[in-house]
């Protein structure tokens, strides 16, 4: 994804300003930042959910978000893993499958069989760790070339967050899918991320490849170096 000069204002109040940065394809980036910071509004405008009020931004090489292009190469999976409670997970895999041009079925089904998800179970009726491995379950049979989600895993408990953030890792080691990935849970990023973007009041604080920004800052973790660098730099912006 690449942003020049981007900002989203709802009426007086700037959401995202001035946000310029470019993440290259490859990682799984962890956008991170306090409430409020911003990220699921950059999240909103990667995917083409908003229509930037100032500068543009680009994914996949130039592809406009919202684009039958990007559309095509993204996955998204927002804000507690929406699905359609009274639906069964066979019928939320038959709707995905007819409102997308790609969708893997047979690689579906496995999946939630290794996970033993009952297909004929209402999306309701399941545990919260099983939503969310349905919803990643669902993105993911799209083959995407970037994978985004709003903060997956929030409402999960500990086992439930490292399994899926276990299958986020595979995705992207065994598939090549690139990850954008916002959360508050900095300690489950800190085995998967290697780029870190850092919001703050609307606007980019710190972009980076973690190992990078770590030895700069001479922190041990994506949790003190997030401390650290708000603490010592609370107007700042990225340099």
């Amino acid at each position: 994804m690449e942003a020049s000069g981007l900002g989203k204002r709802y009426g007086s109040t700037w959401a995202l300003r001035e946000c310029t940065l470019a993440i290259p394809a490859g990682h799984v980036t962890a956008l991170v930042g306090p409430n409020g910071a911003g990220k699921s509004t950059l999240l909103n405008l990667a995917v083409g959910l908003a229509a930037p009020s100032t500068g543009e931004v680009t994914v996949l090489g130039g592809r406009l978000p919202g684009s039958p292009a990007a559309l095509d190469g993204i996955a998204f999976v927002a804000q507690d893993t929406p699905l359609y409670k009274t639906l069964s997970v066979a019928d939320m895999l038959h709707l995905t499958r007819n409102l997308t041009r790609r969708f893997d079925q047979a690689h579906a089904q496995a999946r939630l069989a290794e996970l033993d998800i009952p297909l004929q179970r209402k999306a309701g009726k399941l545990s919260g760790g099983q939503q969310a491995q349905v919803a990643l379950t669902l993105a993911l049979a799209r083959r995407p070339r970037l994978l985004v989600l709003d903060e997956p895993v929030a409402m999960l408990d500990p086992i439930a967050r490292h399994d899926f953030m276990a299958t986020v890792l595979a995705a992207a080691s065994a598939d090549g899918v690139s990850v954008l990935l916002s959360s508050h849970v900095l300690t489950e990023l800190e085995r998967v991320a290697s780029y870190l973007v850092l919001l703050a009041r609307g606007r980019v604080r710190l972009a980076g490849e973690v190992g990078d920004l770590l030895g700069r800052y001479g922190q041990a973790n994506l949790e003190e170096l997030a401390l650290h660098y708000l603490r010592d730099n609370p107007t700042g912006v990225a340099p």
